[in-house]
């Protein structure tokens, strides 16, 4: 089933990050998710935080991918992951293993 992107980072994002404040908090990093033909958006994942919104700002990461491909990372995040990555449909800027937390934040909507 295909994830409606702007659904999920505008509205079910900011919901679970809102409601799993403390927990989000603990991932301690900004991330900027660029995804080609839907948007950007900026994670804040940090004491300040949390929170999830439209535009960018500073990260500690930046994630950019294309529409299609982030809809396979999402159908499974621990394959399609390295997959895409190694097939440079991931690019990832910044430090990469914060990328990795990226799962737990979305484990919240």
């Amino acid at each position: 089933m295909a994830v409606d992107v702007k659904k999920l980072f505008n509205e079910e994002l900011p919901a679970g990050l809102a409601k799993n404040a403390e927990d989000a908090k603990t991932v301690g990093a900004k991330f900027q998710i660029n995804i080609t033909g839907e948007g950007q958006w900026h994670i804040d994942a940090t004491a300040s935080g949390p929170s999830a919104k439209e535009g960018t700002d500073t990260a500690d990461v930046t994630i950019t991918l294309a529409a299609e491909d982030f809809q396979k990372l999402m159908e499974n995040p621990q394959a399609n992951s390295m997959q895409l990555f190694f097939a440079g449909k991931l690019k990832v800027e910044g430090n990469q293993m914060l990328a990795m937390k990226l799962t737990k934040l979305f484990s919240f909507k």
